[in-house]
């Protein structure tokens, strides 16, 4: 039986630039399940990051479906949408996007802070963010501003501000793209392991075909359709 996570029907994406529609999005169907790892794949253009910014409820589509968790994104207005990114959906960017006057453990905190939760439910939640952190390599970490940290250590320190309030499905933009290849590594590892000890979901846009690799399943997108 089918567990989907995301359901995306007949997805549309047109831009307006002056006199001129953009078909970023050209009628994709795409269907994820949960706990599945997928990397989606293309050149600049082929419509990739339009759809991350789609599943994101960061920009709103133009016309077909796309249920997350059995929410329709594209019967949403800008605020159901953000209510969706708070609740559902963890990011993780190229560049970090951590604030640097805040310390790892500050950085991680807002995000909780941001979804209106200041404090972990349970005992358990407070043990399994332990044992994320471990599993990150951030634990001894947690004290130190962006500026005294790797890049790897840094992207690892978002990847725990992306989880921390246990998004159904994370999603990640080229998330190796400013790392040398001993920190892509540990860093798409890393995801694998998430995915595989705890059953996260993955989405994960990337031009590198090596990254790619560490997924279940590759998507690949041209011209605004999955080919």
């Amino acid at each position: 039986m089918s567990d989907a996570l995301i359901e995306i029907r007949g997805l549309k994406k047109t831009y307006r630039m002056g006199d001129i529609d953009v078909h970023a999005l050209r009628g994709v169907d795409l269907t994820v399940e949960r706990g599945e790892f997928i990397a989606v794949c293309g050149p600049s253009g082929s419509g990739k990051s339009t759809l991350f910014y789609i599943l994101g409820g960061l920009t709103q589509a133009t016309g077909g479906q796309v249920l997350i968790d059995g929410r329709d994104l594209t019967r949403m207005n800008d605020s159901q949408r953000t209510a969706i990114r708070r609740e559902l959906v963890g990011f993780v960017f190229q560049r970090y996007n951590l604030l640097p006057t805040l310390s790892a453990a500050d950085n991680i905190a807002m995000a909780r802070y941001i979804a209106g939760s200041s404090k972990f439910r349970s005992k358990q939640d407070t043990e399994w963010f332990r044992q994320t952190l471990e599993l990150l390599g951030v634990a001894h970490r947690l004290h130190h501003k962006p500026r005294s940290l790797s890049g790897g250590e840094q992207q690892r320190v978002a990847i725990a501000r992306a989880i921390v309030n246990h998004p159904v499905l994370l999603l990640a933009d080229e998330p190796t793209g400013n790392l040398d290849t001993e920190n892509s590594e540990t860093v798409l590892k890393l995801l694998v392991d998430l995915n595989e000890r705890l059953g996260q979901t993955i989405l994960m846009i990337t031009h590198n075909p090596e990254a790619a690799a560490y997924a279940h399943r590759i998507v690949n997108m041209r011209d605004g359709r999955i080919v």
